[in-house]
């Protein structure tokens, strides 16, 4: 049978009350912790983590393109592609689906100009872009290099493209907690139409405790069920009633330590109580002045859903939430046919607020310290595919996202693709590269993110050959 938040509050033991004063002192370094005997299993929670280095982003706001917007067509010009438009392509292509494959080059229906004082090249299909050209860094050569959706969303969102490991925002909120503990770690703000791919895996928390899981924000009202206690339990009477659960709710934990997922249990339900306040406070857009609702794009049909969610995403960040992520729907860039109308739709609906997010960021003073990211798990191939319906097929070997503040080089171009975009062949960037490069911006080294499983040691990294892409950064390598 399924409850509602309300039911189980009134059905199982925890507190809040009950707990406050020694969930403060904690917070504030106050309550000295007894020294533990090295065999005692370790507990976890949200608090506040010092990272190795000083880092230079403090939270990450990150909004994933699923389905793989095509570069070619947004961020990657190709002059050779357009003097051979429809001409057979020669080289070795991987398609995905082979049934529908073309070897006919397409070029761009779209116009590229160049922006800013940086003179990044953009497309006509993101005017809104184009007005930060100077705060972001364009990559054009990522590279996954498997074509599926569910692998490459694993490996630029795990780490690894095998299913089951840890989501970034997972891992992020497990090495370094949270600056607020009235609001969730990590949120995952999900598309009105629907999950993307692979669902509720792109925030699972994997072999880490269940404590580290994203907590997802509803697209419409009410963003989060079941936040106001029944009018007979407010006030006092929700005090004591909550103070008299954490009691039992602690006697249970102490005869079950260790167990991981029940304290986790604990921790979200006290969270909830928590944020009967704090969230209904953090998603209530109404705070906003209509010039802040005219920059994302509330103002309009087209963008008031994206742009409502980038505009939450800021006002988390801005209240010590550390990772955000943005989803869109379901194979909403996916475009095997009719890119041409397609392509310019979905670019409509989000390019308005991503652009604004950063623009408000950098007027707000917290550019700096928040890294903003944009970005699919793949590109599109030069060819068409679907002569009778126009469109291109995945590209993983290939393809652009951009980055933003938290130490990062601004108005900055990096790497490049061949001379039709099919290939990284310039400065490639691996998954695990970026997620290096993460790493390093949040002062985190690779041994801060570990966690022993049944099977072993897991990370992040695991192992692998990573650099930290220093080009990209403000401070670049040290000497």
């Amino acid at each position: 049978m399924n409850h509602s938040r309300r039911h189980f509050l009134s059905q199982q033991a925890f507190g809040l009350s009950g707990v406050a004063l020694a969930y403060l002192l904690k917070q504030d370094g106050v309550s000295a912790a007894p020294a533990k005997p090295t065999l005692e299993r370790p507990t976890y929670d949200l608090l506040p983590k010092r990272p190795k280095q000083e880092p230079q982003a403090r939270a990450m706001i990150s909004m994933f393109m699923q389905g793989g917007p095509s570069h070619i067509d947004l961020f990657d010009p190709k002059p050779e592609l357009q003097k051979r438009h429809l001409q057979s392509f020669t080289g070795d292509i991987k398609y995905d689906n082979a049934a529908e494959a073309s070897a006919k080059l397409f070029a761009s229906p779209w116009k590229f100009a160049r922006h800013g004082e940086c003179g990044m090249d953009l497309s006509e299909l993101l005017p809104g872009l184009a007005g930060v050209a100077d705060d972001i860094c364009l990559i054009r050569s990522m590279h996954t290099g498997v074509n599926n959706h569910g692998q490459s969303i694993n490996a630029l969102n795990t780490g690894r493209v095998t299913p089951g490991r840890p989501a970034l925002g997972s891992w992020m909120t497990y090495g370094l907690g949270s600056e607020s503990q009235n609001l969730p770690a990590f949120v995952v703000l999900t598309d009105p139409t629907g999950l993307p791919v692979l669902g509720v895996e792109n925030w699972q928390n994997g072999w880490l405790p269940s404590l580290y899981q994203g907590t997802v924000v509803r697209p419409q009202e009410p963003r989060i069920l079941n936040l106001d206690p029944p009018a007979h339990l407010k006030g006092p009477a929700q005090d004591r009633f909550l103070s008299y659960l954490g009691q039992i709710n602690r006697e249970h934990l102490d005869r079950h330590a260790g167990e991981l997922d029940l304290a986790a249990r604990i921790q979200s339900y006290e969270l909830a109580a928590r944020m009967q306040v704090a969230a209904k406070e953090a998603l209530d857009l109404t705070q906003e002045s209509e010039a802040v609702h005219k920059l994302y794009g509330l103002d309009d049909p087209l963008t008031r859903d994206y742009g409502s969610r980038c505009l939450i995403a800021r006002r988390l960040v801005e209240r010590g939430v550390r990772f955000v992520q943005i989803h869109t729907g379901n194979q909403t860039w996916d475009h095997h046919g009719n890119i041409e109308k397609g392509l310019p739709a979905v670019c409509k609906k989000v390019d308005r607020p991503g652009a604004a997010l950063v623009a408000d960021l950098k007027a707000r003073g917290m550019l700096d310290t928040t890294l903003v990211h944009w970005g699919g798990e793949m590109g599109r191939l030069p060819v068409i595919q679907n002569e009778k319906n126009i469109g291109r097929d995945h590209n993983t070997y290939g393809f652009s996202m951009w980055l933003a503040g938290g130490g990062i080089k601004r108005g900055c171009v990096y790497g490049a693709t061949d001379e039709f975009g099919h290939k990284a062949v310039e400065n490639v960037v691996n998954h695990y590269d970026y997620h290096a490069t993460l790493l390093h911006l949040f002062g985190l080294g690779p041994e801060q993110l570990t966690f022993e499983r049944p099977t072993g040691v897991g990370s992040l990294i695991d192992g692998q050959q990573t650099r930290v892409v220093w080009d990209i950064l403000e401070r670049g390598q040290p000497a």
